[in-house]
């Protein structure tokens, strides 16, 4: 495997987009894993209650938990990928 050295990069005019949409993602993970947790705090034994196919609660609620953080990701990715490739456009037409 060769490896070439590190490109270097210029300012990312997509910085601030991708800045404003991560932060809401993380404040939208953020509370719905803040309920997990006063779930836990408040009523641990809610968290035994059967919901789906015979698991409980706890078991549902931190398997959505890992696939909301991947689907958050997934969207994460293609705002910020359409978004680099409209500026990388706009770019091009300037420089036209």
């Amino acid at each position: 495997m060769f490896h070439e050295p590190a490109k270097p990069s210029g300012k990312d005019p997509a910085s601030t987009y991708k800045t404003r949409i991560g932060n809401w993602m993380f404040l939208l993970y953020a509370l719905i894993y803040a309920g997990f947790v006063a779930i836990n705090l408040t009523r641990p034994t809610l968290m035994e209650a059967e919901v789906l196919w015979g698991l409980n609660l706890a078991v549902v609620y931190g398997f959505f938990l890992i696939i909301f953080a991947f689907v958050l990701a997934l969207i994460y990715n293609h705002l910020c990928g359409k978004k680099e490739a409209e500026l990388a456009d706009t770019d091009t037409e300037k420089g036209k």
